[in-house]
């Protein structure tokens, strides 16, 4: 089972869309080995999305369902994108890729998020605000 470290949501400054309302994070060494792998893809539907930090590439080993990955520098710029990652595959590595964002299939073709991307990540959020209200992580 997954344990969230923390929660908030994951924005794209640029398209003006919320990739993610309901972020959690890995940011421990085995949360970030863990990752989804076991879930289903009715466990991570639309609005969910996992934050991994730091982490410079991911895999879909034992995963049951496509994801889609955003890998970000370290100000949270779109470095690389992989849509409809596929279960049992391994993704790029990138030097240049501080954290990943993963998220439910089809997310990034319905937000029109590309390579040199903006994304606000909020923590720890009781409510969603506005995102320039919101401060980042």
């Amino acid at each position: 089972m997954l344990v969230p470290v923390s929660t908030g949501y994951a924005f794209n400054r640029t398209r003006k869309a919320y990739l993610a309302t309901r972020l959690s994070v890995a940011g421990t060494h085995w949360s970030r080995l863990r990752g989804l792998m076991g879930k289903d893809a009715a466990s991570f539907p639309a609005g969910n999305g996992l934050w991994i930090i730091p982490s410079r590439g991911v895999h879909t080993l034992a995963m049951k369902f496509p994801i889609d990955v955003l890998y970000l520098d370290n100000d949270k710029h779109v470095v690389h994108v992989e849509e409809n990652l596929k279960p049992w595959r391994v993704a790029k590595v990138s030097m240049r890729t501080a954290s990943v964002l993963e998220l439910p299939g089809h997310t990034l073709k319905s937000s029109g998020t590309v390579v040199g991307d903006e994304i606000e990540i909020a923590l720890n959020e009781s409510t969603m605000r506005q995102p320039s209200e919101a401060t980042t992580a």
